[in-house]
C-alpha cells in the first residue's frame, strides 16, 4: 500500500517542481507580457477600425462656415489715392523728379519766401475748389498730428520698415497720435497753407521711405512690398542739392548781372562827367574868345576915331 502511494503524485507536488526550476518565473512573466501586450494591440487596432466608419455630422462641405476671414496683412496692402474719390480731384503740383524734363520740373518747383523749391509730394485739389474728406492711403499708426501756419496742419502715418505716408493742409482733424487707422479711413478735411497759397483748398501727400521722399504717382495701386524692395529714390537729397546748385546759379547770374550794371552805371556817369567838364571848357574857351574879339573891336575903333 504505502508503495502505491508513494507512486501517485499529487498536482501540487508537480506545480512545486515545476516552480523550484530556475527558468520558471522567468518564462511567466514573459508569457504574462506577451499576453497583455497582444491585447492592447487588438484593442487600439479594432478603435481605429471602427473610426473609419464613424459619420462625423460637423464634416459637412455643404455647410456654410461663418468663421470671419484673417486680416490681409500690410504688406499685401496697395497704396490708394488719399481721397474717396480720386476721380473728382485734380494734380495742382506734380512731384519734383529728377527723371522729368526740364519744364515737368520747374512746373514742381513751389516759390515761397522768394526762393524757389522743389515739391516733395504731390497737392490735390478739387476742381471747383472746394474741401473734400483725406483718407488713409495704407493701413499704420498715427505717430504725429502738428499744427504748422506754414505748412498747414499735418498727420504722418508709420507703415513700418520706415515707410511712412504724411498728409499736409488739413483741417477739421480727427485721429490722434497713436491711433490705429485702416485704409480709407478718415483722416482729416482739405484746408490751406501759406507754403503752396497758388493751390488753394488742397492736400499735399508724401510717401517716405526712410525720411527720403518718392514719387507718390509711381506706387498707387502697388503694395508695401514693392516699395520696401525698390531701391529707387525720388526727391533725394541729390534733387535738392541740384535745386540748391541752380537756385545758387540763379543767384550768382543775379549778382553778376548787378557788378555788370554797376560797371555800366559807372562807365555812364564817367563818361557824362567827361562830356560834361569837355563841354564846360569849350563853353569857357569860347567865352574867353568873344572877350578878346570884343576888346580887340574897342581898340581899333579907339584907334580909327581922329577924334581921339
Amino acid at each position: 500500500m504505502r508503495e502505491e502511494e508513494n507512486k501517485r503524485t499529487s498536482p501540487d507536488s508537480k506545480v512545486k517542481r515545476f516552480f523550484k526550476k530556475r527558468w520558471a518565473f522567468p518564462a511567466v512573466y514573459i508569457a504574462s507580457a506577451a499576453i497583455i501586450l497582444s491585447g492592447v494591440l487588438w484593442y487600439q487596432n479594432s478603435a481605429s477600425d471602427s473610426d473609419d466608419f464613424k459619420y462625423d455630422a460637423t464634416n459637412n462641405p455643404t455647410k456654410q462656415i461663418d468663421d470671419p476671414g484673417l486680416p490681409v496683412s500690410k504688406e499685401l496692402e496697395n497704396f490708394t489715392w488719399p481721397v474717396a474719390d480720386p476721380e473728382a480731384v485734380e494734380t495742382q503740383k506734380q512731384f519734383y523728379d529728377n527723371a522729368e524734363s526740364k519744364e515737368e520740373q520747374v512746373d514742381a518747383l513751389v516759390f515761397y519766401d522768394n526762393m524757389y523749391q522743389p515739391n516733395t509730394g504731390i497737392d490735390l485739389k478739387m476742381k471747383d475748389n472746394s474741401e473734400f474728406d483725406v483718407v488713409a492711403s495704407l493701413s499704420g499708426t498715427v505717430t504725429n498730428v502738428t499744427t504748422d501756419s506754414v505748412l498747414g496742419n499735418t498727420i504722418v502715418l508709420d507703415h513700418g520698415d520706415g515707410i511712412k505716408t504724411v498728409y499736409q493742409s488739413v483741417k477739421d482733424i480727427q485721429v490722434e497720435k497713436g491711433n490705429q487707422v485702416e485704409k480709407g479711413d478718415p483722416l482729416a478735411t482739405s484746408g490751406q497753407s501759406q507754403f503752396n497759397k497758388e493751390a488753394g483748398v488742397h492736400v499735399h501727400f508724401e510717401i517716405r521711405k526712410n525720411d527720403v521722399a518718392v514719387n507718390p504717382v509711381d506706387y498707387f495701386d502697388k503694395s508695401l512690398s514693392a516699395l520696401q524692395s525698390d531701391e529707387t529714390v525720388g526727391a533725394s537729397a541729390e534733387a535738392e542739392e541740384n535745386a540748391t546748385i541752380e537756385e545758387n546759379s540763379t543767384e550768382k547770374k543775379s549778382d553778376d548781372s548787378a557788378v555788370e550794371e554797376n560797371s555800366t552805371d559807372s562807365t555812364t556817369d564817367d563818361n557824362t562827367s567827361v562830356e560834361e567838364q569837355s563841354t564846360d571848357s569849350k563853353e569857357s574857351t569860347t567865352d574867353d574868345s568873344a572877350d578878346d574879339n570884343e576888346e580887340t573891336n574897342t581898340e581899333s575903333s579907339i584907334s580909327s576915331d581922329p577924334n581921339a
